[in-house]
Parts: structure tokens; sequence; C-alpha cells
């Protein structure tokens, strides 16, 4: 599937967790596979390899719900912390499973110092169909850590615009076709300071994450 400017659009699948959870261990296995930490040629070590941001974003102030059914303010929740937000559904057939099967990945590969001061927070896009306990247990499936929130849709698509990035779209199917939704397909990592430099598009590398993850640490002790 192609993206432009960013947004993924895909159809709603019903998959049982099994199968995306089987989705998750072949991208782990992929990634692990193809990168093996090591860097490929022209990669430079000690450099960032996301893509970094003209300006600086600072992080939305944004308060949803997360999956124990507790207001969850992102800003003060999250201060201090490395946070890599990204927007999906758990419907989703391709690019939320590999996001998250990649960083999963990553999180088994770091140094603890460094897994302990990093957030993953997956806002969902599809706050119907995403009840909290088929969110809670889509995430468990990647790793136990990572955060899930919901909320109205209102306040999503206003996050999004304060991230400079588009927002969700949902698009009725016809004729008995599918709905489908568009998304934001990258990942956006805040430092410790409230600010996003750098953002990781769909099909970044596993190696690419265990790089860039220390650097952007460092940046804010």
């Amino acid at each position: 599937m192609s993206t432009r400017a960013g947004v993924a659009l895909m159809s709603y699948q019903i998959k049982p967790l099994l199968k995306l959870y089987s989705l998750a261990c072949a991208s782990v296995l992929l990634s692990s596979v193809s990168s093996c930490g090591v860097p490929a040629d022209g990669d430079s070590v000690g450099e960032l390899r996301g893509t970094v941001l003209e300006v600086p974003i600072l992080k939305p102030d944004l308060v949803l719900t997360d999956t124990e059914g507790v207001l969850y303010d992102l800003r003060a929740e999250t201060d201090g912390y490395l946070s890599l937000v990204f927007f999906g559904y758990t419907n989703c057939p391709d690019v939320c499973p590999v996001h998250m099967a990649t960083l999963a990945g990553v999180f088994d590969e770091l140094a603890p110092e460094v897994r302990d001061a990093t957030k993953v927070i997956f806002v969902s896009t599809d706050p119907e169909r995403d009840t909290p306990d088929r969110l809670q247990q889509w995430l468990r499936a990647y790793h136990p850590s990572f955060l899930g929130l919901s909320g109205e849709m209102e306040a999503i698509n206003s996050a999004l615009a304060e991230m400079k990035l588009p927002g969700v779209a949902v698009v009725p199917g016809q004729h008995g076709s599918e709905v489908t939704i568009g998304h934001p397909s990258a990942v956006l990592a805040f430092g410790r300071d409230g600010l996003a430099r750098v953002r990781y598009p769909f099909g970044v590398r596993r190696a690419d994450w265990v790089n860039d993850l220390p650097l952007l640490l460092s940046e804010n002790p």
C-alpha cells in the first residue's frame, strides 16, 4: 500500500487477535534478520536516522482515556520521558501492526535505562471499535508497556492539527463494501523537553530506532 502526505488509507478488516499477533511476530523476525542491529552501507553511527523536522513541534495539550478508564494527560504523564506517539487503530491491516511489531523488537534490544525512559503511546483513531479491552489486548500482544488511549475524535483531530499531521478521514463504504479510514502513518518522537524534532515514517528499520532512541535521550538528559 502506498501512502500520500503521510496518510495511510486502510480498509476495516476484523481480524482475530491471534492473526495480528502472528503478523507481529513475523515482522519482528524479519526486522531482526534484515537489520541485525548493524549499520547498512551509508548509515552513520552517532547521527539521527529519522526525518529531522525543520521546526520542532510542541507536544499537544491532549487529555484522553487509557485502557483502564482513567483520564490521561499526555503532557503531564509523559513529562521527562522520550515519548513515541502514534495514531492508528487495531483493525489496521498493515501500517499499525508493523510499527508496533518493530517497536516491540526495538524495546527488547534496548538497554534497560533507555527502555525505562521511553514510552510508546498509541492513540486510537477508531474509538467506536477500539474498546478499552480490545485496545489493551492488542497492544499487550506486542509489548506490555505500550499504552493505548482513546477519546473524542474532535480532540484527536485537534491534536493532530497541533502536530502538523493530517486529520483522521473516515469514508463510508458503498454498495456493501467496508469503510476505509485514513490516519497519519508516521511516529513522532517527543523529547524529554516536550518537543518533537524527529519523525519516523512507515517502513523505518529496527536498527534505525535502536540507533536513534539513545541519541534522543542524550540530547535532553
